[in-house]
């Protein structure tokens, strides 16, 4: 039963909902529980709620919209069991930077003492260390407060999510109203240190640079791309990379960074001068030996990520966003005169037309508009992709951050969610399908244009080839040999067709790319 206010003062969920209306998180994801249902009494008509049918697919669904709108996203999950299930995918989101606020329902408060079912005994700590910041309110009437704070947390540079913990019974509670104040974070670089890098941009021999993830989220992809023309620089994506930050069809990209030492150390070797923009230059997947960067050359690190800049190996650092650094470096001194880098060398296409990862991306790539938004989960293929499968446009190009598997098919659906206008395709292996194969229910449910492109191989691919470097010829557990996604995708009514050869490929991939609402093409390879 709802509490009637006094004069001037709110419900704890009226107040919540008008907070919410003014930081623009108006479309809450969610897969409701019991502890949840009183938030959602008198639901707003400008308000959607988006259901998915696992808690984990509901975070990357919510990471996607974020990502894609730039702006937090609102996420409703079920105390422990909920929150248990989804923290796979808050670690991707934390990785991928995202603003995110995550509320979890909690029991009632006058039960706590007597560990109820479904309660969370340190509801705050659970999700920790992923979150930027945690709470369960002391009060009920300190909720709004909060949530306004967990919002203005996960908007700071560094974008991350941040968790409300919030028991049943303080939605129907009395506080005062809460209003949105509205704080501007620091993006602006050290001048001096700023003066410095591009002094040394413009005084080197063969500058280079590595664009990651945050020339993406700080919309510079633009300002990168005059930046190296400026200076004829070679242009690196940074290993592991969640978003493209230059068009890889341009004469200066020169390819991408492999996460291990001494790969990136012989990379960069012929350069004197480096500038790592948005992210982490130095990231391995394996351990090496040696030196984490060339000798003599001059090193730059900049981006919003104060933690990238503490663990980097080496070189020197500046925290500011990348649009507002890259803009000062432009406005730096005149380059000295230099020849132009030689250009990428694509190997030509292998297998003379067989139904392999490199052909299906390869005939993707000549039939999808470049304008389509493509994001991909299918880690054994992402060297075929890299190869034949060029990203050409800003924001249209997402992928995990964490390595965890899971992100993509939901992420797919909150950024169709957030650019109805863009054809949006995910890439998939089908063993990263399996992780959140229940996404596919929203993306019917909502009728949404995306072609879900599921690389079929019938193993953990990826796990095959690192085994090798583990001295493994055939790891335990990684075969898929019964899997039927066609039948999975009907299922959760999604229209399915699979290709066997060329000639299918050809006309499913037609037939998807041209759909108005969700379709999925098995693919199957070699």
């Amino acid at each position: 039963m709802s509490i009637a206010p006094k004069t001037g003062r709110k419900t704890v969920r009226e107040a919540t909902i008008d907070l919410l209306r003014e930081t623009g998180m108006t479309t809450i994801f969610g897969n409701p529980g019991s502890t949840e249902l009183p938030m959602f009494r008198d639901f707003p008509d400008d308000f959607r709620y988006i259901l998915g049918l696992q808690e984990s697919v509901v975070v990357a669904m919510a990471d996607g919209y974020a990502s894609a709108t730039r702006n937090a996203a609102l996420v409703n999950l079920h105390s422990s069991a909920g929150v248990g299930h989804a923290l796979g995918a808050v670690f991707t989101a934390f990785k991928n930077q995202t603003p995110m606020v995550i509320t979890a329902g909690q029991q009632a408060r006058s039960i706590l003492p007597y560990e109820p079912f479904l309660f969370a005994e340190r509801p705050s700590e659970f999700p920790r260390p992923f979150v930027k910041w945690a709470v369960e309110p002391a009060r009920a009437e300190d909720v709004p407060a909060a949530i306004a704070r967990a919002y203005a947390v996960a908007m700071e540079p560094p974008y991350g999510p941040t968790f409300v913990s919030v028991p049943v019974d303080d939605w129907d509670r009395e506080c005062m109203p809460v209003a949105l104040r509205h704080i501007s974070a620091a993006r602006y670089p050290d001048p001096a240190a700023l003066a410095q890098c591009a002094k040394a941009l413009a005084q080197a021999r063969h500058p280079a640079i590595v664009v990651a993830a945050g020339v993406a989220r700080d919309g510079a992809w633009d300002a990168v791309v005059a930046l190296a023309e400026r200076h004829r620089a070679s242009v690196y994506a940074a290993p592991m990379a969640g978003r493209a930050g230059f068009p890889e069809d341009h004469p200066l990209f020169a390819g991408f960074l492999t996460a291990a030492r001494e790969a990136i150390v012989a990379a960069l070797t012929p350069h004197d001068v480096v500038v790592a923009l948005g992210g982490p230059m130095n990231l391995y997947h394996v351990e090496g030996h040696g030196p984490h960067l060339p000798d003599g050359c001059d090193v730059w690190m900049i981006g919003d990520n104060h933690v990238h800049a503490a663990w980097a190996p080496g070189g020197r650092a500046i925290i500011a966003s990348c649009d507002v650094a890259v803009a000062g470096l432009l406005a730096g001194p005149e380059p000295v005169a230099r020849m132009m880098p030689a250009p990428r060398i694509v190997p030509p296409l292998p297998g003379g037309g067989a139904m392999t990862d490199a052909y299906v991306v390869h005939r993707l790539a000549a039939l999808r508009d470049p304008g389509s938004i493509l994001v991909e989960e299918a880690p054994s293929t992402r060297g075929a992709l890299h190869d034949y499968l060029p990203i050409l446009r800003p924001d249209t190009f997402y992928t995990t951050a964490s390595g965890g598997l899971g992100f993509a098919l939901p992420a797919a659906v909150g950024i169709a969610l957030a650019r109805p206008q863009n054809k949006v395709i995910a890439l998939l292996g089908d063993g990263s399908s399996m992780y959140a194969i229940q996404g596919l229910f929203s993306a019917a449910a909502m009728g949404l244009p995306i072609s879900f492109i599921i690389i079929r191989n019938g193993r953990y691919e990826a796990l095959h080839s690192f085994g090798q470097h583990f001295g493994l010829q055939q790891p335990v557990g990684t075969d898929l040999p019964v899997l039927d996604f066609c039948a999975l995708a009907k299922g959760h009514g999604v229209a399915a067709r699979q290709a066997t050869t060329g000639e299918a490929l050809e006309a499913a991939l037609r037939w998807s790319l041209a759909a108005d609402g969700p379709t999925l093409v098995e693919a199957v390879v070699a």
